[in-house]
């Protein structure tokens, strides 16, 4: 299964367009954008994901002290281009051993961030603590971005969530108590907007995050 699309709500098994249908079909979920196969950790890879996608490729840049890059993933297809995106960092933890954070953009919909959040999707906002004042502030491209915490998310993560050039933006953190780490305002970049300076990205292992 790792080496073919799958449904962004669940992972399961999609059907390509066809006579039928002209959209890609999940069993349970009907008509979704594919979830491409998972591309290990390059430049090389990040510059296929930031070229087909129609939405934010959001990073920490810089990344946080002794952080690598981990993995990128898109949902979409040829077509219709990238419609959501998510790209994986582990490094240290505020509190010690190792942290991993997956942030997501996506088109309202598409799912793969409840997916990855242990949410029943497909969007944060019923779940988003927004009668309080967020819990989380990050610069995504330049511009100030209030983050939620969004509830009933397993407890061995934390899940933050807002929007960001009119799309959701997802941050999902491991271990729960690494969540710390997004109250230090993180600077986000769009990597289909940044420079030459992408080729000095440190890589690291594939995060098994994204194979969840």
């Amino acid at each position: 299964m790792r080496g073919e699309p799958s449904c962004p709500k669940c992972g399961g098994r999609v059907r390509a367009p066809g006579l039928f249908s002209d959209s890609w079909q999940c069993d349970a979920h009907g008509a979704v954008h594919p979830l491409q196969p998972v591309i290990p950790p390059s430049v090389e890879a990040l510059g296929v994901v930031t070229h087909r996608a129609r939405v934010p490729v959001w990073m920490p840049w810089p990344l946080p002290v002794g952080w690598l890059f981990t993995g990128v993933a898109y949902a979409g297809d040829d077509r219709g281009g990238g419609r959501a995106t998510v790209v994986a960092c582990s490094g240290p933890a505020p509190l010690g051993g190792v942290g991993e954070l997956l942030l997501v953009a996506e088109e309202p919909g598409i799912g793969l961030g409840a997916r990855y959040a242990g949410l029943d999707g497909p969007d944060p906002g019923p779940h988003m603590c927004t009668g309080t004042r967020p819990q989380s502030k990050v610069l995504a491209a330049g511009r100030p971005t209030p983050l939620w915490h969004v509830s009933d998310a397993p407890e061995d993560r934390a899940v933050f969530a807002g929007e960001a050039r009119g799309l959701w933006l997802w941050a999902v953190v491991w271990p729960e108590k690494s969540g710390l780490l997004m109250y230090d305002e993180l600077v986000l970049t769009d990597l289909r907007e940044a420079g030459s300076e992408v080729e000095l990205l440190p890589c690291g292992a594939l995060s098994p995050r994204l194979l969840d």
